[in-house]
């Protein structure tokens, strides 16, 4: 069963600046974990946009626990979940050049077994979900 839903939107250039200010590094650490931060840096040019998405999908969790982050939470923690029951996380994370988007949906232990054929039958589509049209190409 569903027992929260978050979303939250997230402009490029602010991650950017907040990374590259004087307290860049400090934010850096505070809000995202090491595994994190290599996934961004190793991302070169998109990196600010896949910062972004992920400050985003932060932002939409803590919107979905109901405590924003000054409420206990941190950045880089989530036990307030367990005690809450929320068991599943289901997280959409969508980005392009400008800005970013994040949403996310929280299913406790009753719906576990339910959603998780959902999610097969979903995989068996042979993408990442969309129209299952191929995407087109960028240009150079």
């Amino acid at each position: 069963m569903i027992v929260a839903i978050g979303v939250d939107v997230c402009d490029v250039a602010r991650i950017r600046r907040a990374l590259e200010g004087p307290t860049g590094a400090r934010f850096r650490a505070r809000v995202f974990t090491a595994a994190e931060q290599a996934y961004c840096e190793a991302r070169g040019r998109a990196r600010f946009a896949s910062y972004a998405a992920r400050f985003a999908a932060k932002e939409a969790a803590m919107k979905a626990l109901g405590t924003g982050w000054s409420a206990g939470v941190s950045w880089q923690d989530a036990e307030l979940a367990r005690e809450r029951r929320m068991v599943r996380w289901l997280v959409a994370l969508s980005h392009e050049r400008t800005g970013a988007v994040a949403s996310v949906v929280v299913d406790d232990a009753s719906g576990v077994r339910a959603a998780a054929g959902v999610a097969a039958a979903g995989r068996r589509g042979g993408g990442g979900g969309g129209s299952g049209r191929p995407r087109p190409r960028a240009r150079r």
